[in-house]
């Protein structure tokens, strides 16, 4: 998922004074709560000067009465403007000074506001980090609110990571469930809850939640807000491949969102060229696709559609034939990946570990303590429980011992063919051949009538057929192959049979997987291709057939073969 929604902030927002001050000559005449509230009246980045100001001005005014609390306070609004080196120096002067303040507020909250800002810069596994610390220190002091402020938090990794499902049971939660929070902060866990809705293809349901967040009365006086539910609303359309009118409805936002420098835009730009690409119209999708390209490298702020993004900007520039344009996307698309790929290895490791097992556990301690004088329904929900638990270790052991022989067959794949490559550097050498576990051996329930003139003809045609690599053609058959080398099909068939000991079938899916295990060893850009144009280039109708043969003839994936290759690269 993008990072559209954005971390919820643990201070109760409001824009009620938002009206009442706009003169900065004029604040001292106000208390911290009302400069608070103003503070957050200003809340997208089109206000952000006014919103320096006050923060400022509120904590100089916290230091000049040496008020403790309100110095903490006033640190956590300065930082929310401030680069990301500057407000962590300003987090961390928050965390010496709440040293000293009495209660159960802190440390939780200065890792929940941690997370939120490693959050905003695309540093997910700091930000997961700080967020499961805030979430033990606030279990720890039972404070209830900023509990729900981490597990909120944490549903935003989980939707990033594609988990809407689960996120969106935790935005419903605390959409309906939670008391005294913000108007902001219903406004935003109501946002990510139609963003997760509309992300599993429950459109109708993430519809009617956009009508109702429109027509809400804090909608209607936060550009922000509106903005964000427009943007919903054309999400929505391009999912029931409603082109044109997504289009209609993301073009506000897209402006908006770009004026005021907000990372929302990069969003709506890879919705407007998914929208311009339904239409057919490439020339469109690319524009915006570049423009999105662009605004990452200035943020490096990444999200996994970034994915599509780039092999759609490689396969539109191979078409046109443009290979300095193709090899600059081919190496943004690997930078992008590297990251992505860092990011999601990690949470998709940590986030069980860390976070769904500890509420696994600690429900299992509600269901014993639930069910303390009820012996008999207490073991059945133990046993069943340590059935899952042992299940789920079997499953995981058994995946893990399937990865690690997977990797053990790529691994001497890889290494077979590099020996060989190094091998016909001196000395011709035929092409690697790797047995089919499945190949039967055909020869010896052949009867032989091919003359052996005729034989020796064939078999000098099929060197060349290899050696030319014209297997790579699609459509080939063995009738069209025996016409080409002026014979018949039988004597053909024969002679593949007897002599290369396996049918036709098997005989050209052989040559072809065995051209793509080794071109990707050797070449760097092949391995970055999309599934579909491997499959294409290697002469295969659809990508369905070529995943078969390659699985058929190697017994692993195509994926974990080019992860085995670039792991081999990099040591």
């Amino acid at each position: 998922m993008m990072k559209f929604i954005l971390p919820i902030i643990i201070i109760l927002l409001s824009n009620s004074f938002y009206a009442k001050t706009r003169k900065i000559d004029t604040l001292n005449k106000f208390s911290y709560s009302e400069l608070k509230n103003t503070f957050y009246g200003y809340d997208d980045n089109s206000k952000a000067n006014q919103a320096k100001l006050i923060a400022n001005y509120y904590l100089q005014k916290a230091k000049k009465e040496k008020n403790i609390l309100q110095i903490a306070e006033g640190y956590n609004l300065v930082h929310l403007n401030k680069d990301f080196p500057t407000a962590l120096k300003y987090i961390d002067s928050l965390s010496i000074i709440s040293k000293n303040i009495k209660g159960d507020l802190y440390p939780a909250r200065i890792y929940i506001i941690k997370g939120n800002l490693y959050y905003k810069y695309d540093y997910l596994k700091l930000a997961l980090d700080n967020y499961i610390l805030g979430l033990q220190y606030a279990k720890d002091q039972k404070d209830e609110k900023q509990i729900a402020y981490a597990n909120l938090n944490i549903a935003y990794l989980n939707s990033y990571m594609g988990k809407n499902k689960e996120a969106a049971k935790t935005f419903r939660y605390y959409l309906y469930n939670a008391k005294n929070f913000s108007e902001s902060d219903y406004n935003q866990m109501l946002v990510s809850l139609i963003y997760c809705y509309i992300g599993i293809n429950k459109i109708d349901s993430a519809n009617i939640l956009i009508r109702e967040g429109q027509k809400s009365p804090f909608t209607h006086k936060n550009e922000y807000s509106l903005n964000q539910y427009l943007y919903l609303s054309g999400l929505s359309s391009l999912k029931q491949k409603e082109y044109k009118n997504a289009i209609a409805e993301l073009l506000k936002p897209y402006h908006y969102f770009s004026s005021i420098n907000d990372n929302n835009a990069n969003n709506v730009l890879f919705s407007l060229g998914k929208a311009y690409d339904g239409l057919k119209d490439k020339e469109k999708a690319i524009q915006y696709f570049t423009i999105l390209d662009s605004n990452v490298q200035k943020t490096n702020n990444t999200f996994p559609e970034l994915r599509d993004v780039y092999t759609y900007l490689i396969d539109y520039y191979k078409e046109k034939n443009n290979k300095e344009k193709q090899l600059y996307y081919i190496e943004r698309f690997l930078k992008v990946d590297q990251k992505l790929d860092e990011q999601f290895k990690y949470l998709s490791a940590e986030l069980p570990r860390k976070y769904d097992t500890p509420n696994l556990l600690q429900e299992k301690e509600h269901i014993i303590n639930d069910l303390e004088n009820r012996k008999t329904i207490l073991s059945i929900s133990i046993g069943s429980l340590s059935i899952i638990l042992l299940l789920v270790s079997f499953l995981y052991y058994k995946s893990k011992k399937t990865e690690k022989k997977h990797r053990k067959i790529a691994q001497d794949l890889i290494h077979s063919i590099e020996e060989r490559n190094f091998e016909t550097s001196t000395a011709k050498s035929d092409p690697i051949q790797i047995q089919d576990p499945e190949q039967t051996d055909i020869e010896d329930k052949t009867s032989k009538t091919t003359p052996e003139e005729v034989t020796q003809f064939i078999l000098q045609e099929l060197e060349v057929f290899e050696s030319k690599e014209l297997f790579l053609r699609k459509g080939i058959t063995s009738a069209s192959l025996a016409k080409s080398i002026k014979t018949n099909t039988t004597y053909l068939s024969e002679v593949i049979n007897t002599q290369k000991g396996k049918n036709f079938a098997s005989y050209l899916n052989d040559l072809r997987i065995n051209y793509a295990l080794n071109r990707l060893v050797k070449d760097r850009k092949f391995r970055s291709y999309k599934l579909s144009v491997i499959a294409d280039e290697l002469g295969y109708n659809n990508e369905q057939a070529f995943s078969l043969a390659f699985k058929k003839k190697t017994g692993i994936t195509l994926s974990i073969y080019i992860k085995e290759i670039e792991k081999d690269n990099h040591n």
